[in-house]
């Protein structure tokens, strides 16, 4: 199917966004075939889906994830805050989102770090990836490109991708010294000229945040390969399963 439907941290428009109950929502909708996810660290070194590096806005805890043991993350709330239906909703450890999904969904997987912010978070990732077979349906993305050196690093057989949203530079020249095989980036940022350079190098892109309708055309209608990443993949249905 052209231009395919990746969920945005689950199905974030209808719920807590990085849960399983996103993560069940997107599944049940059988078009969706790639989910876009965020990793973190906790004290301790577990990995947990989750996006900002504050428990603040997404549970009833507070401080920096990385201060945190996972047993303390764990007994969070993550779900009350979207509405009374997912009182109870957890933080996800990334092992339990990649047993839901294998089989099921293909996975952008963005780690979330900056420079030294969480020592071994990558081999942490792709230990899990590789010990639930699903290296070949996973993209690990970032913005930072020292996580994206490490990854090669540690297993150059992990397909990476650059998260790119400023306004200036050369995105396709970044690509390439980072060997990197997928783009992450902003829909406004793209342009016909730039989806057809991409394209033509073989390098597979996903637009975020996309939720009207009027902009998942637009995209489409620049290139049938752009990837449209939504906290709605209800919308993206209505629109591009029209009979």
């Amino acid at each position: 199917m052209k231009n395919m439907c990746v969920a945005h941290r689950g199905f974030s428009g209808k719920a807590p966004e990085n849960t399983l109950a996103a993560v069940r929502m997107a599944i049940a909708l059988p078009f969706v075939r790639w989910m876009e996810i965020d990793v973190q660290l906790t004290k301790d070194g577990v990995p947990v889906v989750i996006h900002d590096f504050s428990l603040d806005r997404t549970t009833n805890g507070h401080g920096k994830v990385k201060n945190m043991d996972y047993e303390h993350v764990r007994r969070l709330d993550a779900g009350s805050w979207k509405g009374r239906a997912f009182r109870g909703e957890r933080v996800p450890s990334l092992k339990e989102v990649l047993e839901l999904a294998s089989g099921r969904l293909r996975l952008n997987i963005e780690l979330k770090t900056s420079g030294d912010m969480y020592p071994g978070l990558e081999q942490a990732v792709i230990d899990l990836v590789n010990a639930h077979g699903m290296r070949d349906e996973v993209v690990l993305t970032s913005f930072d490109a020292s996580a994206l050196q490490r990854i090669k690093g540690l297993d150059p057989r992990f397909r990476t991708g650059l998260i790119y949203d400023s306004r200036s530079g050369d995105p396709a020249r970044k690509l390439k010294e980072l060997d990197c095989s997928f783009l992450s980036i902003s829909f406004d940022r793209l342009n016909p000229r730039l989806a057809e350079l991409l394209a033509e190098r073989g390098i597979r892109v996903m637009a975020w945040t996309v939720n009207k309708a009027k902009e998942m055309r637009r995209l489409a209608g620049m290139h049938s390969e752009i990837m449209i990443c939504t906290n709605r993949p209800d919308i993206w249905g209505d629109t591009f399963l029209e009979v």
